[in-house]
């Protein structure tokens, strides 16, 4: 119980830090595949438990906070792994949608997400299916920060799902704006 107390308690202080106007510290990223490829190993075992493989598509670089890009994944690549169909494949997909922008998505196979909730998901404490949140160990929390780290790099989150299909993520720009 304290760990997951501490685990909101972390999480609400980056929200509220992220709120007050922070901004992800950006380096020179050569490969988000890369970086997709590190955050689908420290997954393995819960991939592997579920009976889920990963694929990573695409890639793309850019002046990006590596950290915050890592924990967006991760919380992106876990709400996958809890949702997923057992046996099927979970998309990382990496793309330049437009001239300056990333966009970097998790796309599962499973149960559909309803239309009334997708504008909400990314609300802290939201869940859509109270009866599937595990709350003892999710605590509705890892979509805000998805949120957040998108902010932080100029970007917005986003979420589509129809036909027992998912797709959940952020874009964000390659490198800050010139003011």
């Amino acid at each position: 119980e304290l760990r997951r107390r501490t685990g909101i308690v972390n999480a609400m202080l980056f929200l509220s830090n992220a709120n007050s106007g922070a901004v992800a510290r950006r380096q020179p990223v050569a490969s988000l595949a890369a970086l997709a490829g590190d955050v689908v190993d420290y997954h393995e075992a819960a991939l592997a438990e579920a009976g889920l493989t990963v694929e990573v598509q695409g890639d793309g670089a850019g002046q990006v906070d590596a950290s915050l890009l890592k924990r967006a994944l991760s919380n992106l690549l876990g709400n996958a792994t809890r949702y997923a169909a057992p046996n099927s494949t979970v998309i990382v997909r990496i793309a330049a949608p437009q001239s300056g922008m990333l966009e970097l998505s998790v796309a599962n196979h499973g149960p559909s997400i309803p239309a009334e909730h997708l504008p909400r998901l990314f609300d802290r404490f939201y869940r859509a299916d109270p009866s599937r949140s595990q709350a003892s160990v999710n605590h509705g929390l890892g979509l805000s920060i998805v949120a957040a780290i998108a902010r932080m790099h100029g970007g917005e989150p986003f979420a589509e799902s129809s036909d027992e299909k998912t797709r959940v993520g952020l874009t964000m720009q390659q490198a800050p704006r010139d003011p």
